[in-house]
């Protein structure tokens, strides 16, 4: 199984990244919430197990 984590700019402009791994259809429906919250930038990484995405400085 893959893992996926996801990285995005909240709207007041602070880099996030999530605090877990995902599956790819969960990773798709996090991303699609993050947009319709406004957040930007978001992307969905691949991870390894055990490693979580890290934000974008």
């Amino acid at each position: 199984m893959k893992n996926y984590g996801l990285t995005w700019t909240d709207p007041d402009g602070t880099s996030r990244a999530a605090a877990v791994s995902y599956d790819k259809a969960s990773a798709d429906e996090r991303k699609a919430r993050l947009e319709a919250d406004g957040c930007t930038a978001v992307e969905v990484v691949e991870t390894k197990p055990g490693e979580l995405a890290q934000p974008r400085d």
